[in-house]
């Protein structure tokens, strides 16, 4: 199955998956960038941490190959794993979207894009667990077996 074909099954947490990619790549970029600033605020640079440790918290729910490629604790895996339903991923990355919004009471900054887009996965996650459609992960990104074929 190509990306398009992925993407024309209308499910949402597909949809979730991919913009979660899209969060990950934003919380690493604007976190760097965010811990830079010469004029910002000093809590701003601890949003800026928050993002950073986010996008590795998304790396390992999103690309599940990672948890058998990597070596952490096994109190990690399990944490990870038990973020496997639509509706503890929705929580998770709503609650990560908080946390961003929150970083608006600092000071106006490009987190701001974080904490969208974070919310928009999260709704994605939240529609697909309303709508019944199952979990489905992208074969893409690890999903469907690629993990059991490296084993």
């Amino acid at each position: 199955m190509t990306l398009k074909d992925e993407f024309a099954t209308r499910n949402f947490s597909i949809y979730g998956q991919w913009l979660g990619i899209l969060s990950m790549i934003l919380c690493f970029a604007l976190g760097i960038a965010n811990l830079f600033e010469l004029f910002g605020h000093f809590l701003l640079i601890v949003f800026s941490i928050l993002a950073l440790i986010s996008c590795f918290i998304i790396l390992f729910i999103e690309v599940p190959l990672l948890l058998r490629i990597c070596p952490t604790s096994a109190t990690f895996d399990a944490a990870i794993r038990k973020v496997s339903t639509n509706y503890m991923r929705a929580a998770t990355y709503a609650g990560m979207a908080i946390i961003q919004w929150l970083s608006l009471i600092i000071a106006a900054s490009s987190l701001i894009a974080v904490a969208v887009v974070l919310t928009l996965t999260a709704a994605c996650y939240a529609l697909a667990g309303v709508k019944g459609q199952a979990f489905v992960g992208s074969k893409t990104l690890g999903g469907a077996g690629v993990a059991q074929m490296i084993v």
